[in-house]
């Protein structure tokens, strides 16, 4: 179980691309739907030019891509690359979650051989 399914490369492109608040709010608006870089840009107060670069960031680690329709060049976040995040940070969050289960059941056992032992006889 322990696979890398979107590759390393892929993986710290996307986590590097996300370590950046203004790239993650860029993905949280576009959660909600398609946006030109204007639309992107109104809530920053940063310039169109430093948003396209955060763009291209979020392009580069498959996070984005861009169309053309008529004049406009919408943005859109790619559903799937952000699933494929999704499944890898699961499996190990699966594996530790396994872990902990069975730390909570040692516990439990021990707690009870150690009341067994404490009952009066």
């Amino acid at each position: 179980m322990m696979h890398d399914a979107p590759g390393h490369d892929t993986l710290d492109r996307a986590f590097m691309a996300l370590a950046d608040p203004v790239r993650r709010a860029i993905v949280a608006r576009l959660s909600r739907g398609d946006a030109t870089v204007n639309e992107l840009a109104e809530p920053f107060a940063i310039t169109k030019q430093a948003v396209s670069k955060h763009i291209q960031v979020l392009e580069h680690a498959g996070l984005v891509t861009r169309s053309r329709d008529a004049q406009r060049r919408p943005v859109h976040l790619d559903a799937a690359a952000l699933e494929r995040l999704t499944a890898w940070i699961d499996q190990y969050r699966l594996i530790a979650e396994s872990s902990y289960r069975r730390l909570d059941q040692l516990l439990a056992t021990s707690q009870q051989e150690q009341e067994t032992k404490e009952e009066p006889k």
